[in-house]
């Protein structure tokens, strides 16, 4: 079975950094495009960037200039710097990948993460 496990997230202050990193697991046939989304209490997850597999980004206007999505395939990881973090930044981050495993036909499959905490607080 394959599975999303993050790890990084904490308390920072503000104008901080953190780096998050998401490795995946499993029968993996294929690793697609990955990418990290995050949700706020009382609001709806959003995307925060992602990355294809041949290393093409995306982000949200709200983190460009501050983040980084990058991906190491030999480790099947996806990290997310982070630097002058706001107290807007605050969440549960996600990653999720598009993954081809050897089980189940061969089939991409969207996987997602157990999410990590990020606190932006002085």
């Amino acid at each position: 079975q394959v599975q999303l496990v993050e790890s990084g997230g904490g308390l920072v202050q503000p104008g901080g950094s953190l780096r998050l990193s998401c490795a995946a697991s499993g029968s993996i046939y294929r690793l697609n495009a990955m990418g990290w989304y995050r949700q706020a209490p009382g609001k709806e997850r959003e995307l925060v960037a992602d990355i294809t597999s041949g290393d093409s980004t995306n982000y949200a206007d709200s983190v460009k200039g501050r983040f980084t999505i990058s991906r190491d395939n030999t480790k099947n990881t996806v990290y997310l710097q982070m630097n002058s973090l706001k107290p807007e930044d605050t969440a549960v981050y996600y990653c999720d990948a598009n993954i081809i495993a050897r089980a189940g036909g061969f089939r991409e499959a969207r996987y997602w993460g157990q999410g990590t905490q990020v606190t932006v607080s002085s």
